[in-house]
């Protein structure tokens, strides 16, 4: 696909503040590769900082001009190693400037970066490696390298470089360099610009695997360039705003979202989960791309102080986040906002105005006496925080909403580079993933026999649009299942579309639960009533062929604690360090405990919009260790994977169900 042929459908059905946002933009209309874009940023943004980590040692600044010149440094370098337009080169590494070099070094000089995060497990990354057939192999450092190292001999490799400064050995059989080495024979070398056109592949992306093999996402340059080209149209950074980047940097969402958001001059801040909360303070960020997970720890973090808070101070936080819920609510539908009155006739508008004229007051005392001293947690200055990779809860949506901190709830998958819908800052419609972005389409269908269904009916969803992937590397069979003649993408998501188009997901077609009555029942929406209340910190739902939903709970240790001391009782929880009363010890398995966890289950559940009776979770058991990623039951953009989880606790589930 030429850039001629892309443009006009990146523009079509839009709507006059896009095209204005758009149109507002740098120009990259020209622009054909990913990798054309650095020396143009380099130009127009000079001494603009691109990239900092201040955690590193000795830390981090790169300016745009800089970062330019170290981009065609590594291309050159690789180019001297003969490195060729085409070829494939695994890039093993996390977050990092380097990283962002490296990717786009390769880029540069023709090759295709097959990624991946260096914590993975050594297996998948033999299969990554193999799988794309990379003769150079770019890794963290040295102590990556040697994981993979006795594997090596039986691929193609005949390179390694180490993004770090390490020494590399000098007595293996293959070539190795490390970063600065590199640097310096590119920069004893001239760059060869490469010929290559917007349909040129640009990287693989490999699925993680959940279920056989990993798949490798062909993503081109012109899938990659859609993004930065549309992306104005839901956010419009400034040059020199600030954003904090945190998501693992390989990964589609924060990969996608860094390509925009650098080539609109914006100074990327790299912080981690042990760092963000301080680095939101001292940095004051105008944006943030993250998980859902993300929000939820700020808010459980907000929570928590709020429960420290004198008895008398807490009840006037409660009633103001209360009345504030109203207000937001009846301001939703005022403005043909709200989920729940999507068809609210102009009477219902009217009430609803009257109504939050009426709360108005409450919420700007809340704004004065907690809200404004809430946002001073996130630096003050967040323009917009982009969310994506997973469902937003309602009450984090809400939440954010009464402090005035503005989400962005957006939607994709890896295959589709990967933004397909999102919330306009003058179009948030809470609840919903947004409308789709330009160039887009989205279709709702009969999961059965694939025929459209009408507007708010649910069914499968369906995309289309210039952001699709070329398909599955080497897997003919796998692309023409997810990719139809007509080139619709089957998403694998359930969902519906509002008369306005805003795409609501209701849960992912493959994590259905089956019950023995025939009801089929979507997970998510479950589980996140059920993290409303403060003794949940993780729930994954079980019970597919069972009479009954059931639950694994990973438990609020510290909010059970506090709740146990003011019931006069000690929570005894081995090896855990909990602070506890002199009352009577009680555990995990006590009656009274479990008495708590069926209420707060009861309440929640029961008090979701769209509440069935097959909705209700019977059995449960609370466990303690952690969904993570380390132990490899979450992903890297920190979802369960509920069929790992599964496995690991069989036994316990099964027990659950007798």
């Amino acid at each position: 696909m030429t850039n001629t042929e892309t443009a006009p459908s990146i523009l079509s059905n839009i709507s006059p503040r896009e095209s204005q946002a758009l149109q507002s933009a740098i120009d990259y209309s020209k622009v054909n590769l990913l990798s054309e874009i650095w020396p143009l940023a380099a130009r127009k943004f000079g001494n603009i900082v691109a990239l900092k980590n201040p955690h590193s040692k000795p830390e981090t600044v790169i300016t745009y001009a800089h970062l330019a010149d170290q981009i065609q440094q590594f291309a050159a370098g690789l180019q001297a190693l003969e490195v060729k337009v085409g070829d494939r080169i695994s890039l093993i590494a996390d977050n990092s400037p380097r990283w962002f070099i490296a990717d786009q070094g390769i880029m540069t000089a023709g090759g295709v970066d097959a990624v991946r995060s260096s914590q993975a497990e050594k297996e998948e990354l033999l299969f990554i490696i193999a799988n794309s057939g990379s003769t150079v192999l770019v890794v963290e450092d040295l102590k990556t390298f040697n994981r993979l190292r006795d594997r090596l001999d039986d691929l193609p490799i005949r390179v390694v470089i180490l993004l770090s400064d390490e020494t590399p050995p000098t007595d293996d059989s293959l070539k190795i360099l490390n970063f600065s080495q590199l640097q310096e024979i590119g920069g004893n070398h001239t760059l060869v610009r490469v010929k290559q056109d917007p349909s040129s592949l640009a990287t693989l992306i490999y699925t993680s695997g959940t279920t056989g093999k990993p798949k490798g996402v062909m993503l081109s340059h012109s899938n990659l360039m859609h993004q930065v080209k549309s992306l104005r149209a839901i956010v419009q950074p400034e040059p020199g705003d600030i954003v904090l980047s945190i998501l693992p940097t390989w990964h589609s969402y924060e990969r996608s979202g860094e390509y925009f958001l650098l080539a609109q001059g914006c100074t990327q801040i790299y912080t981690n989960l042990r760092s963000v909360k301080r680095d939101l303070k001292e940095f004051k960020p105008h944006f943030m791309i993250g998980v859902p997970r993300l929000w939820e720890s700020i808010y459980e973090g907000v929570q928590k102080q709020f429960r420290e808070q004198p008895q008398s101070k807490q009840r006037l936080i409660n009633f103001l986040l209360g009345m504030s819920e109203k207000y937001i609510k009846a301001q939703r539908i005022a403005q043909g906002l709200c989920l729940d009155h999507v068809n609210a006739s102009a009477i219902e508008r009217a009430a609803a105005k009257a109504q939050a004229l009426t709360l108005l007051p409450f919420h700007l005392l809340g704004e004065k006496l907690v809200y404004a001293k809430v946002r001073e947690a996130t630096g003050g200055r967040i323009k917009q925080v982009i969310s994506g990779g997973g469902a937003l809860p309602r009450h984090i949506d809400n939440f954010f909403e009464i402090i005035g901190v503005e989400i962005l709830q957006g939607y994709g998958l890896t295959e589709t580079s990967p933004v397909t819908n999102a919330r306009r800052p003058w179009r948030n419609f809470r609840g919903s993933s947004g409308q789709p972005i330009p160039g887009t389409e989205v279709k709702i269908v009969d999961p059965e026999n694939r025929q459209p269904l009408p507007t708010g009916q649910r069914g499968l969803v369906l995309l289309k649009g210039p952001q699709i992937m070329q398909g599955y590397y080497q897997n003919p069979e796998a692309t023409a299942k997810a990719i139809d003649p007509e080139g619709w993408f089957d998403s694998g998501d359930l969902g519906w579309l509002t008369p306005d188009n805003d795409l609501v997901l209701t849960g992912r077609a493959k994590d259905t639960i089956v019950l023995t009555n025939g009801e089929n029942i979507e997970p998510q929406p479950i589980e996140d009533a059920c993290l409303r209340s403060p003794y949940i910190d993780q729930i994954m739902l079980v019970g597919q062929d069972q009479r009954s939903l059931g639950a694994l709970i990973v438990p609020n240790l510290e909010a059970l604690a506090k709740w146990a001391e003011s019931q006069n009782l000690s929570l005894d929880i081995p090896n855990e360090n909990i602070t506890c009363s002199s009352g009577e010890k009680i555990n995990l398995e006590s009656k009274i405990i479990q008495d708590l966890y069926r209420q707060e289950l009861n309440r929640e559940v029961q008090n979701r919009p769209g509440y069935r009776i097959d909705d209700r979770i019977g059995p449960f058991r609370l466990i303690l260790e952690p969904f993570s990623i380390e132990n490899g039951l979450m992903t890297q953009t920190l979802k369960i994977r509920r069929h790992i989880v599964a496995d690991r606790y069989n036994d316990l589930i099964n027990s659950m169900f007798r």
